[in-house]
């Protein structure tokens, strides 16, 4: 009868570990194209047109753009028009980070820096953010509050972006998730 009740408080912790393993997303190695591979959760698809311009209005068409089932957690790569002339990481994640700080109405920054992924070098922002919404136009009352982990690659004569995105509501369960994916990037 001991033994039993001391293997209890075990087994709790084993199944806690396991319910939560589960909760991950397992993610599959895709490819964007001949020089890009990326992880995405397993069950995303492709956005189409319509999709991508209606959530995210740009004048370059993404070069790969995918959403989760119910089409709330996104994730794009995409080519910045910002051309660097040089790699100076330091001065390009200032201008970056001015450019996000002016596209929102606020920005609770949980992470920011340089970090090198599979021997390249990444600009990272990791921060929450909130448009206010406009109490005279129906429709956009409301505030958008969203999770974003946003990456940047300089190399000579463009920019990557790859870009998650989530509503706050739903980051403690993507956070872990949107850093895993941002890690496992390859750029040859």
């Amino acid at each position: 009868m001991l033994k039993i009740k001391s293997a209890i408080p075990n087994m709790l912790i084993v199944l806690a570990l396991t319910c939560l393993a589960a909760d991950k997303p397992k993610l599959v190695k895709t490819k964007v194209n001949d020089q890009i591979t990326v992880s995405i959760p397993q069950g995303w698809r492709p956005m189409d047109a319509m999709d991508f311009t209606q959530r995210y209005p740009s004048v370059r068409a993404p070069l790969a753009a995918y959403t989760n089932e119910d089409r709330i957690v996104d994730f794009s790569v995409n080519i910045s028009a910002t051309r660097w002339p040089d790699t100076n990481h330091e001065l390009a994640k200032e201008f970056f980070k001015a450019s996000l700080m002016n596209t929102f109405d606020r920005v609770d920054m949980i992470q920011e820096g340089v970090q090198e992924i599979n021997k390249k070098k990444f600009i990272y922002f990791e921060f929450e953010s909130k448009i206010s919404g406009n109490r005279q136009q129906e429709g956009f009352q409301d505030p958008i509050m969203r999770y974003t982990y946003i990456q940047y690659l300089l190399e000579p004569g463009r920019t990557l972006v790859f870009s998650f995105n989530c509503p706050r509501r739903v980051k403690d369960q993507w956070q872990e998730t949107a850093r895993t994916m941002m890690k496992a990037i390859k750029v040859k």
